[in-house]
């Protein structure tokens, strides 16, 4: 499976957010959105992803853009996550029908749980930049957070 391509509409999806509201491609409409999929609440990798995410948040939100976490995890899951790190990122749950976003996004790992990736799609819902790492264990660093929203800037997103 591979990342949705840069050009391409948002697919529709249905994602969890943790107070029981539903978030989908309609949400992205009318500002710049970066969806994190990680592959685990609680594991290594993802950790040290979303503490170092979490602290260019300000810088996201002065180029009018929002960072969203994603995992197969349930949303209780994921607010005890995101708790514990004390990081402040909205998470969404695709835990059911499980995987069915990731899908949507190219991103959904043959065991069940979503790559690590980057998706950066603007305010009219196409997606300006993608981005998969070669494998779950390895985490994109904030250059390529950055060269993402440079890219949806570029387009006038």
């Amino acid at each position: 499976m591979t990342v949705i391509a840069p050009g391409t509409p948002a697919p529709s999806f249905t994602l969890a957010l943790g107070d029981g509201r539903t978030f989908t491609e309609e949400d992205l409409k009318g500002q710049t959105t970066v969806l994190v999929f990680y592959p685990f609440a609680f594991s290594p990798v993802c950790t040290d992803q979303l503490q170092l995410y979490d602290g260019l948040l300000g810088e996201l939100a002065q180029q009018g853009a929002r960072l969203y976490g994603v995992s197969c995890d349930s949303t209780w899951a994921q607010r005890a996550f995101a708790e514990k790190l004390g990081v402040s990122s909205e998470q969404l749950s695709d835990f059911e029908p499980k995987g069915a976003a990731c899908a949507a996004f190219g991103v959904l790992h043959e065991g069940g749980f979503p790559q690590r990736a980057l998706v950066v799609i603007g305010p009219d819902g196409i997606v300006r930049w993608s981005y998969q790492a070669p494998s779950p264990g390895d985490l994109p660093g904030l250059e390529l957070l950055r060269e993402g929203i440079d890219a949806a800037v570029a387009a006038g997103a």
